[in-house]
């Protein structure tokens, strides 16, 4: 028994029509015919009841359909096992900044002919994505993992809070909480982060205060540019903060402990592939 046989096997009995099963695997049909034929010898049953107005699937044939299928699949999952991928899908998110960069050079160094696409989407399209094989990996924050997906612990990303310039706040060498009570705080929506939301509205509330709700929505650069022309705050990645250019927007680091979110990867919980390993070196690369 053949894998050759089995495809086309599979495919007359999906067309139920040797013209149009040939038509589909782009060979003669008398090629198919005769694999099917021998097959059928092979296995000392026939598969097809065959007439010449229609094909239709004997009781053997019946019960080795999903056989048939089963064993082109597992065959499909072997080449795919040993074949490298052409490349690397990282689902990414704003807020990176600078370590993203360090880790692709990182990667370049080790596997420059390798190409990397970068997705940037919300975390939980970033976590099904991995799911599904769509990502081959995603940074992710605070994250849980749904099945098939393990998240692997990188760095701890800290905040800094950002502030209009010319507040007195935005001179001191870092701030506390609690300082900014009396100012509003613009927030992106718990839906979109709740990791980061949760953690900053928390630590709030540890401080002694509710925070005064302020702009809820829009883009980083939009809440950026608010903060620069009326009181507000809202908080930056660190990482971030280092490459955003924004000269009406002060970034201030919190007093000890500082707020912080761990970042990590999301890889399928199977095996990683040999580029996959190697973009592991390079986050271990970018910690060293």
């Amino acid at each position: 028994m053949e894998l050759r046989q089995l495809t086309y096997f599979v495919a007359v009995a999906e067309e139920l029509h040797f013209g149009r099963a040939a038509g589909r695997l782009h060979i003669v049909q008398s090629a198919v015919s005769q694999q099917i034929q021998r097959l059928e010898r092979e296995l000392g049953a026939e598969l097809f009841d065959r007439s010449p107005r229609r094909v239709r699937l004997t009781a053997a044939g019946e019960r080795l359909l999903p056989e048939a299928r089963a064993v082109l699949t597992a065959a499909e999952r072997a080449r795919a096992a040993v074949a490298p991928p052409a490349g690397l899908r990282i689902g990414t998110s704003t807020g990176l900044g600078a370590h993203l960069d360090r880790v692709l050079a990182a990667f370049a160094a080790r596997d420059p002919d390798v190409p990397v696409e970068l997705f940037s989407l919300p975390a939980g399209e970033r976590l099904a994505g991995v799911a599904a094989g769509r990502l081959d990996a995603a940074f992710v924050r605070a994250a849980e993992p749904p099945p098939g997906v393990r998240v692997l612990p990188l760095w701890p990303d800290p905040l800094v809070a950002a502030l209009p310039a010319t507040h007195p706040l935005a001179a001191r060498p870092e701030v506390a909480l609690a300082d900014l009570a009396e100012l509003p705080l613009a927030l992106t929506s718990r839906r979109n982060n709740p990791a980061l939301v949760d953690l900053l509205v928390g630590a709030c509330h540890a401080a002694g205060f509710e925070p005064r709700p302020g702009p809820v929505g829009g883009s980083l650069q939009d809440t950026l540019a608010t903060i620069g022309s009326r009181p507000l705050w809202t908080v930056v990645f660190a990482s971030h903060a280092r490459v955003l250019h924004t000269p009406r927007v002060a970034y201030v680091p919190f007093r000890a402990p500082g707020l912080a979110l761990p970042t990590g990867l999301a890889v399928p919980a199977a095996d990683p592939t040999p580029h996959l390993e190697k973009l592991l070196l390079a986050c271990g690369d970018h910690e060293g």
